[in-house]
């Protein structure tokens, strides 16, 4: 991908309410973000996508939707409390903080600033640890505090919920427990708009195995992740990959684990990672809580704490990766043309339909009759704001995969003229006939 893409991407998502930045009449926030109406739209369907396919299509996995605020020996018992930290370090020149493993390195000591391009001379700013979780005061007083944590991942919710799941759902191993939402870190980010953020959206499954099969699910989560990016999300083969980690870069608690890299415009980047993350977990939180996390299993008589397989998604690293794969500019008849392919089913709208001339009351009533028809079976979007060549390119942005025309012989044959987005080529549909064609060219 040229390097110049982020930025198109970027004013595009703005100009067409995919994603606004956060508090932006104020002067924004660094790493906050905002989806507009077209945005919100594709993140639902990213959502829905993967709760339809792992918690309602499987018989194995389970929902779960756990409080964002965390009792504080939660994430003691995990572990952030003492080693979620990042080592930053202070430039003296633009006065901004950095990750020290983000920054170039031109020799031993001297990194380079990639703000203001001066040295950096880490023997005279010291880097330091900065703990990257968000605390808040559950208190009614500020003198006598009662400070919990906005989780940092939506695993631990979870953790702690393993007994809970399993007493009221009476499942057997092994069983996966699925969850989306809100997760925050104070993290310091570098231009990477919405891959890094202080508060996210992450789609997890923690899959609770018995520990001898544990290997085998671990490469069973790399392979069905991978084709889910591949199948449901639409992502191209060339634009994906996998990476395992090697032994020195793993987490101290994980046995192994794999990224699904994305070849993001900035260079190759985890998407997901999917981890195996052994009896970590359910061991220390039965430790500090002093609560019983094991499993018995009935038809073997055994009891022990059950292995952890972990795919973890980002929900807005997958809508960055998705509108990366499918913005796409190309030249037809000498002009510049911007189009979303994207797959159908998760584009905001698979249908736009217009009169040819919203000056013709007879073409405007028949355009609006198709739409309040159709508008119940399939997401429809009408627009008669503007000339039908905009009209198009409008709809060719937004990634809606057909329009319909409604012209002057609309009236008397009773069909409409149906142009794909992709092709372009256009075809004559009997009106009657129009739902039935969109809904096979779309599913």
């Amino acid at each position: 991908m040229p390097e110049d893409k982020l930025s198109k991407i970027v004013a595009f998502c703005r100009r067409r309410g995919f994603v606004f930045g956060g508090s932006e009449i104020y002067g924004g926030l660094s790493s906050i973000w905002d989806y507009g109406p077209l945005g919100a739209v594709l993140k639902k369907k990213i959502k829905d996508v993967w709760w339809d396919t792992y918690v309602l299509g499987r018989e194995d996995i389970v929902g779960l939707d756990s409080s964002l605020i965390m009792h504080e020996d939660v994430f003691r018992a995990s572990g952030h409390l003492e080693g979620f930290s990042d080592l930053l370090v202070d430039c003296p020149g633009c006065k901004k903080r950095f990750r020290l493993d983000k920054l170039e390195k031109k020799d031993k000591h001297a990194y380079r600033c990639p703000e203001c391009k001066k040295d950096i001379d880490i023997e005279k700013s010291k880097p330091r640890k900065f703990n990257l979780m968000l605390k808040t005061n559950l208190s009614a007083t500020e003198d006598n505090p009662n400070y919990a944590y906005l989780r940092p991942e939506t695993a631990q919710g979870i953790f702690v919920n393993f007994a809970n799941v399993l007493n009221t759902t009476h499942k057997k191993l092994p069983l996966g427990i699925a969850q989306i939402g809100k997760a925050f870190r104070n993290e310091v980010t570098t231009g990477s708009f919405i891959f890094r953020m202080k508060e996210f959206e992450q789609m997890e499954i923690e899959y609770f195995v018995h520990p001898k099969k544990a290997a085998q699910a671990y490469q069973y989560w790399v392979n069905e992740r991978f084709n889910f990016y591949l199948e449901k999300i639409g992502l191209a083969k060339d634009n994906l990959r996998l990476r395992e980690h090697a032994k020195d870069e793993l987490a101290h608690y994980a046995k192994s684990c794999t990224d699904i890299e994305f070849n993001f415009p900035f260079g190759w980047s985890e998407l997901e990672g999917v981890a195996n993350r052994g009896d970590f977990d359910l061991t220390e939180h039965a430790r500090v809580s002093k609560k019983d996390l094991s499993y018995f299993d009935p038809e073997t008589n055994e009891r022990f704490i059950p292995f952890v397989i972990e795919p973890s998604a980002g929900v807005d690293r997958t809508f960055f990766a998705l509108i990366c794969n499918a913005y796409h500019e190309e030249e037809v008849k000498g002009k510049l043309r911007t189009v979303l392919k994207l797959k159908p089913s998760l584009a905001a709208f698979r249908l736009a339909i217009f009169p040819l001339l919203k000056n013709k009351p007879d073409l405007v009533e028949l355009a609006k009759n198709i739409f309040y028809d159709i508008k119940n079976k399939v997401s429809v979007v009408y627009d008669d704001s503007a000339a039908i060549g905009k009209l198009y390119r409008r709809q060719d942005e937004i990634g809606t995969p057909f329009c319909v025309t409604v012209d002057v012989d609309s009236l008397t044959d009773k069909c409409v003229t149906v142009r794909d987005r992709d092709t372009m080529q256009q075809t004559r549909v009997s009106t009657d006939k129009l739902f039935a064609f969109i809904q096979e060219k779309t599913n």
